[in-house]
């Protein structure tokens, strides 16, 4: 009798807080109007005892209830023990367990719009042999629950488990080894955000279907991602469109994956042509001949390279391992390119100036547009025949714009120092003093032998503009005039030094020697305004109004927000109107 007591109220209880709940819906028992029990006392080792709505509504946050079977209150179980299953294992438990969590999980997240949670799976567990323990740490739960919450459990009925928002998470890894997990809204909110979280992950992958960020498709995607095969048609693509940074990153990263294959390359030097940037490209192709040496395209662009940068034998060297016919036009170009060359340096030799420019246009007109070695001998060519002017603007903007570094590791250090060189005289004439020194120290690093005059030319420049102008400063205008006219002894015809002596003279009285300095200024530099300036006020002093006119209408034409030139311009106009009307009078 006692054996049957025990059994009938670990039957009533169930298997825990869930077993309570979900046990007597899922195993198929009929639907009947469940009756309701309270909790035993954590003490008590009898039957349960039936109690009414009343006593559980005045102990709302101490109870829970659970859906009893349809049995009478006083029919006894005649079932043996041994019908029921055996007791789980410990693994099982916990797997099942879990199994549980996870269908809870599943089915919150695909309820229907009424927001309540639907069981699908049935488990089966063995109830509990001690109720007083199960009360105990029910109790427990209950209390714990309810000072966390500060409200009391809700009522679960067979259609009606629990709120989907109160369910949280059915267990948590954490602190915890509770059964119930955590029920808060903090818990709800964080699932969404994980949720959500996916959703987007899912929807930034292009290409992916809505298997999500670990379905087949994105794992498609991941790996066409690291073909390089792929990357480096993606990369044609795109320099088709004429998107040459993007496709300079496909091919980037398809040598990534793969440096063995010389096509790749080759593509990426095609598009570092696209880029502009010329130097590299050869490199890139220089690299596609080490590991392919047959490779007949990369030699055909490395030759056509070669003749943009104004190297004509190894062009040549090249077209003839490319496969091309030996008559074809770029041969052709590439040998009309050799010749020019050839004439340049032998009238480079001979100081004949100006075949050395005639010969650098027809190199750069046959193909040699990016020739930094060619631009820089046509700039020295033109500084000869005192156009500092045109130098400066051919080694500025007509040149190509490649870094030193990559100049000596390309063309070698003794073509680097002549770039150099020619520089420092550029800058020496356009009044880049300090300029002109560190391009001319940089250039005596590579090549002593080129550059030693040039240094000691650049550096005196600069030391006689810097003195006179300190002097200038200090009203000691005849100092100043004296070291403008040693500097000049270095570079006879440097504006920079004949416009700022013209200063000193003006203001010394000797408008006529002014006016001298500042012509052959001009006659180097043009445009330089601050010298025609200066000449057209000498002229005013020197009643010459209309040569002052002149010169005061190009500076207004450059700076026409210049009041000062603007009156003085109407002044010379008046006073040159006075000078010929002066003359009537009489």
């Amino acid at each position: 009798m006692a054996e049957t007591k025990q059994y009938s109220m670990e039957h009533e209880q169930g298997c825990g807080f869930f077993g309570g709940i979900f046990q007597r819906r899922i195993i198929g028992w009929p639907k009947k109007k469940a009756s309701i029990y309270s909790l035993p006392s954590s003490d008590s080792s009898e039957k349960p005892e039936r109690n009414s709505f009343k006593k559980q509504r005045s102990h709302p946050h101490t109870s829970i209830l659970y859906c009893s079977s349809p049995q009478k209150p006083h029919q006894k179980h005649t079932r043996k023990r041994s019908e029921f299953p055996p007791k789980p294992s410990i693994p099982y438990q916990k797997t099942q367990s879990i199994r549980n969590s996870d269908a809870a999980r599943i089915s919150s997240s695909s309820s229907s719009s009424s927001g309540r949670l639907k069981v699908s799976r049935s488990i089966e567990t063995k109830p509990r042999k001690d109720p007083s323990r199960n009360s105990k740490e029910l109790n427990k739960i209950v209390s714990k629950q309810t000072n966390s919450e500060g409200k009391a459990l809700i009522r679960a009925a067979s259609s009606n488990v629990m709120l989907l928002g109160q369910l949280g998470n059915l267990r948590q890894a954490g602190n915890g080894n509770s059964s119930l997990g955590n029920n808060s809204l903090n818990a709800t909110i964080k699932t969404v955000d994980y949720l959500y979280r996916d959703l987007q992950e899912v929807k930034s992958q292009k290409g992916c279907s809505r298997l999500g960020g670990n379905g087949v498709m994105g794992n498609i995607v991941r790996q066409s991602r690291l073909d390089p095969e792929v990357l480096k048609l993606l990369g044609n693509e795109k320099y088709k469109q004429g998107r040459f940074e993007e496709a300079l990153d496909l091919y980037d990263k398809a040598i990534s994956l793969d440096p063995s294959k010389a096509t790749y390359r080759s593509n990426r030097s095609a598009a570092l042509i696209g880029l502009g940037r010329l130097l590299e490209a050869a490199m890139e192709c220089k690299e596609a001949i080490l590991l392919q040496p047959s490779y007949q395209r990369a030699h055909r662009r490395l030759a056509a390279l070669y003749l943009r940068l104004g190297e004509a034998e190894k062009s040549l060297h090249h077209f003839e391992l490319s496969g091309s016919d030996r008559d074809s036009e770029v041969i052709v170009q590439a040998r009309i390119l050799q010749k020019h060359l050839t004439n340049s340096i032998q009238a480079r030799k001979l100081k004949d100036w100006t075949t050395l420019l005639k010969e650098t246009q027809c190199a750069i007109s046959s193909g040699a547009d990016s020739a930094p070695n060619i631009y820089a001998l046509q700039a020295e060519a033109l500084l000869r025949l005192q156009r500092h002017e045109e130098a400066y603007s051919t080694t500025q903007e007509k040149g190509p714009k490649f870094s030193i570094d990559s100049c000596t590791k390309f063309f070698g250090p003794l073509t680097s120092g002549l770039l150099l060189t020619i520089k420092a005289l550029v800058y020496m004439a356009a009044g880049r003093f300090e300029d002109s020194v560190r391009a001319a120290e940089e250039a005596a690093r590579l090549d002593p032998t080129e550059v030693v005059g040039v240094l000691k030319r650049a550096k005196s420049v600069a030391s006689a503009r810097l003195s006179g102008n300190l002097l200038f400063k200090a009203s000691k205008f005849s100092e100043a005039c004296l070291v403008y006219s040693q500097g000049l002894e270095h570079d006879q015809q440097n504006s920079v030094l004949l416009c700022n002596r013209a200063a000193c003279r003006s203001k010394l009285g000797k408008f006529e020697k002014a006016v001298e300095d500042c012509t052959a200024a001009l006659n180097v530099w043009p445009s330089y305004i601050k010298a025609r300036l200066r000449r057209a006020d000498c002229n005013v002093k020197l009643e010459r109004f209309e040569a002052a006119i002149q010169d005061y209408e190009v500076v207004l034409s450059a700076t026409p927000a210049n009041e000062y030139v603007g009156r003085a311009l109407v002044e010379a106009q008046v006073q040159l109107k006075k000078q010929h009307e002066s003359p009537l009078r009489i």
